[in-house]
């Protein structure tokens, strides 16, 4: 995220941390006001997702609270949590109220065996808000971006987001895209949430940090101009009933493909155009410019 970086650049003293390792944060945070927790590990495929997922979401996420409960400084925690804390399939939204996923949503039907890093974001923001209500010292302020695109500060970087994109270029959907539904922001409309975030005073509670509503073909068709030709972009959605059958043989779970495919995701972003003012860029330019950086380094 190179824009928050150049904008707390003197600011907030940057360490990192191998969050299997489970050290302490102690020294490394002394003297700091602010604290940004951001890293959890993305990833869709695991084989045992309590090591993999929930055991870094968790206790890394205790770690950094537990180690700023010591260092006296401290006065606020901004915690990168997941939309996938407050939902964990598209067809949770019919058993909800309102017409679209809001703050207040939190994910319920997620589990180890069923949407597992869904289930470790869950906990471990969870946790997050029972540590930040046994003081009062510091205020925590949570981020929970959707599936987040655009230019990465490095190319090479390994995520699922890429593996996404990935795939929809690389001729994997090229006979059909299954139609997932799901939210998109572009990283750097993430990184501006995440610094006024920190450094807005009235910043409380929750934020959905999300753009708009797409699926897989319509990302691809939004680079259709300009990489069609050269690309096996999608142009069509994929029937259901043949991504339930074959989908356990690229380690899509049936429940999964029942309980997503067809439903529409929809969630409210209000509460971050109003209070953190973000202003989101075009999907097309986010998308548009996440592939071409992709393109460029021969990642595709």
């Amino acid at each position: 995220m190179d824009a928050l970086a150049e904008r707390l650049e003197g600011t907030i003293r940057y360490y990192k941390a191998d969050l299997l390792d489970y050290g302490s944060y102690d020294e490394a945070m002394d003297g700091c006001e602010l604290v940004f927790h951001t890293a959890s590990p993305f990833s869709l495929n695991v084989n045992d997702p309590q090591k993999e997922l929930v055991d870094p979401a968790l206790k890394g996420t205790q770690n950094v609270l537990e180690s700023a409960n010591k260092c006296p400084s401290v006065k606020r925690i901004v915690l990168t949590s997941s939309v996938a804390a407050i939902y964990g399939d598209n067809a949770d939204l019919e058993d909800i109220e309102e017409e679209a996923f809001t703050e207040d949503h939190w994910n319920t039907s997620s589990s180890l065996k069923h949407q597992p890093y869904a289930y470790s974001k869950t906990l471990a923001e969870k946790e997050a808000w029972r540590l930040a209500a046994l003081q009062d010292r510091w205020d925590l302020v949570v981020i929970n971006p959707s599936l987040v695109i655009g230019p990465a500060v490095n190319p090479y970087a390994r995520s699922e987001s890429f593996n996404i994109v990935r795939q929809i270029g690389d001729g994997n959907m090229r006979l059909g895209a299954p139609a997932y539904s799901l939210g998109v922001v572009d990283v750097r409309d993430l990184s501006e949430a995440h610094y006024r975030a920190g450094f807005y005073p009235e910043a409380e509670g929750r934020h959905i940090i999300s753009h708009k509503t797409e699926d897989f073909l319509s990302l691809a068709t939004y680079l259709q101009d300009e990489f069609g030709g050269s690309h096996h972009l999608p142009k069509k959605h994929s029937p259901k009933f043949l991504v339930w059958l074959f989908g356990p043989l690229k380690g899509i779970s049936r429940k999964m493909v029942s309980r997503n495919l067809a439903y529409t995701w929809k969630a409210d972003n209000t509460k971050s155009k109003e209070k953190l003012d973000i202003h989101y860029r075009p999907v097309k330019e986010s998308i548009s410019d996440m592939f071409r950086q992709m393109v460029q380094y021969k990642r595709l």
